[in-house]
């Protein structure tokens, strides 16, 4: 019998149970829910199990926590009733990108594709609200049904808006912006691969909250560093106290060690390899002391390598010291990292690799190689401005003078410092769209074939001093991309031939299934005298195989083509990952010619066979000829 397609964002709570449970079986009960059996967590034998003492629930513990903190814990791992909706007219090249655009709350949508890009995700970037006390903040109120909560308190209100403002005022200052960022970050981890880098942009007001939360969900052990920002170089002098002028980046990776962040601008012609890794030939470390640095005995001694005698004297003849001990220098000479010049000896930088304890050297990386954080304290082109100058070199007089995007060569270089070229980026606050343009801009530097995926609440927005007529900031955001993509391709030449300027737009939407899918037991007769099916009137074809493809877990930038047979239309994606057909009345012939395609998953919808012979039918030819595709129905 087919298997029926859930047609829902996945289950994480019951995935962590399952996981705790088979860790912990003796913390797995068994409880009645609305007549139902249900597994849970007993959480008083789960902590006791997790701890050496007597656990009470009083004791004092070092925590970051504020009202609602759970709320937002539960907020992250809730399901929902929704799908992403293409739309042909909105993408640029659709059937042959790799690159997304989803218009919708970012949390909702976050959630839809977790299952599908589960550690998938090389680079984040998010730039989310600053939360100054007159920012609009994303309003969390999910204890609705998706389609009441689109209109009351979810996307949208009668005007278009989906924000509340902030204000200091409304005594939840700190509690509001922190109950919109941690669900948003915490379903944001689950998509980071295992050596996945964060960039997240924030400044004083929240950095300190940011800080704790981002330790707690990604682990203090996964703190990278934070890099200050100059973000005007002008004096203003329109502060109380202090003109300020700058913000910060944290960075947090997945990874244990930091060796994938390294500096992209090296000629790599130039990167030669030997048994202790990668090195630049020539890039070396003084290991004799300066005499500012002090005479020590330990250090003065003649050092015997390949057959010359090496003696601690400085260019000037005068007798001083070696900055390593004796065995420190004979287990430096046994790994081969001594390097021989015309006078002394010097040690060898490597890109990509510490040394262990036995010659207790410092971290071998060249400086130079290594960004530092005050790059982008001295640099002007990473300022606001400069990120205005970029849209105006866009939009022109049609730029609107109330947008502060993030400069495209700040994006730019935070990718560039994770090594990887084929990497995914995600920006879940994508704004006016700078992230997909320094993809496109670094794409071509290092020929590189980056993918992004970016994501925008069509929130309204007043384009001030424009005449840009969009509504909405995805507006913006579509027309930046399609407008940054065309002069980058125009612009240059021959080496942009195979660049992916095309992007797939999507929104979210609620779910294509009407509610008798998800509620079989509610359809009535009434609803049967009306012939009310499985999926919504205004719901296409695409549609469906969207929301299938998101159950299934197959990529929304998969190749996907659209074919017909004996008037019937069908879809292939991804050559065989996925053969669907939702028409109805599939005859035998169409069901033979897609089994010879082999896929992976075979879907219809349940209408398609008219008879439950013409459904069995369908399972034997597919048992005949290709017996390892699941078949799915929705």
């Amino acid at each position: 019998m087919a298997e029926k397609l859930e047609m829902m964002s996945s289950n994480i709570i019951q995935e962590n149970i399952d996981y705790i449970a088979s860790k912990f079986p003796n913390a797995l009960k068994e409880v009645m829910e609305n007549g139902k059996l249900v597994k849970k967590i007993d959480f008083d034998i789960l902590k006791q199990e997790l701890s050496t003492i007597l656990i009470d629930d009083r004791q004092e513990r070092y925590q970051m926590t504020w009202p609602d903190k759970k709320k937002s814990i539960l907020l992250a791992n809730s399901r929902i009733n929704a799908t992403l909706r293409p739309i042909k007219e909105k993408s640029v090249d659709f059937d042959n990108t790799k690159n997304l655009y989803i218009e919708g709350d970012n949390l909702d949508v976050l959630k839809l594709l977790r299952e599908t890009y589960l550690g998938k995700v090389d680079v984040i970037y998010i730039d989310p609200p600053y939360n100054t006390g007159s920012d609009l903040l994303y309003n969390d109120e999910f204890s609705q049904d998706f389609d009441d909560y689109l209109l009351n308190s979810g996307q949208f209100d009668s005007k278009g808006n989906r924000m509340i403002q902030n204000l200091e005022s409304n005594g939840k200052f700190h509690t509001t912006w922190l109950n919109m960022i941690y669900p948003r970050l915490k379903v944001a981890r689950d998509f980071l691969s295992d050596d996945g880098t964060i960039f997240i942009s924030i400044d004083d007001h929240e950095v300190h909250n940011l800080r704790k939360v981002c330790d707690e969900i990604f682990g203090v052990d996964k703190f990278v560093t934070s890099i200050p920002r100059i973000t005007k170089q002008q004096r203003a002098g329109q502060e109380k106290y202090m003109d300020i002028s700058h913000d910060y980046i944290l960075v947090y990776s997945k990874s244990d060690d930091f060796k994938h962040i390294i500096k992209r601008n090296l000629d790599e012609k130039n990167i030669l390899k030997d048994k202790n890794g990668y090195y630049i030939a020539g890039d070396t470390k003084a290991i004799l002391a300066a005499r500012s640095q002090g005479y020590s005995k330990g250090g003065d001694y003649d050092f015997e390598y390949n057959g010359k005698l090496y003696k601690p004297v400085d260019s000037n003849g005068i007798r001083n010291r070696w900055l390593w001990t004796k065995p420190r220098m004979e287990a430096a000479a046994k790994l081969g990292i001594l390097v021989e010049t015309q006078n002394t000896l010097r040690m060898q930088l490597y890109l990509d690799k510490r040394f262990d304890d036995l010659t207790n050297t410092m971290v071998d990386k060249d400086p130079n190689l290594i960004f530092h954080t005050s790059d982008f304290m001295v640099n002007g082109k990473y300022t606001n401005s400069s990120g205005f100058s970029d849209l105006q070199k866009v939009f022109g007089k049609e730029t609107p003078s109330n947008m502060y995007p993030k400069p495209v060569e700040l994006i730019k270089d935070l990718i560039s410092l994770v090594n990887n070229k084929k990497a995914i980026v995600m920006d879940f606050f994508s704004g006016s769209g700078t992230t997909a343009e320094s993809v496109f801009k670094l794409n071509i530097e290092d020929e590189g074939n980056r993918k992004f995926i970016l994501i925008q609440l069509p929130e309204k927005y007043d384009f001030a001093s424009s005449t840009f007529t969009s509504k909405t900031i995805c507006d913006l955001g579509e027309e930046r991309i399609r407008r940054a993509g065309k002069i980058i391709k125009e612009s240059s030449g021959v080496s942009a031939q195979k660049l992916d300027i095309g992007f797939r737009v999507l929104k979210l939407d609620s779910s294509n299934m009407n509610d008798v899918y998800y509620n079989p037991n509610l359809l009535n007769q009434g609803m049967l005298e009306q012939l009310v099916g499985n999926v919504k009137e205004d719901r296409t074809a695409l549609d469906l195989l969207f929301q299938v493809m998101l159950e299934l877990g197959i990529e929304l930038s998969a190749k996907i083509e659209e074919k017909e047979l004996n008037g019937k239309t069908y879809f292939v994606v991804n050559e065989n990952d996925i053969v669907a057909c939702f028409d109805n009345g599939i005859d035998d012939d169409l069901t033979k010619e897609l089994a010879k395609i082999k896929p992976i998953y075979a879907v219809f919808k349940d209408s398609s066979f008219t008879t439950d012979s013409a459904n069995i039918n369908c399972e034997q030819i597919f048992k005949s000829i290709s017996p390892s595709t699941t078949i799915k129905v929705i």
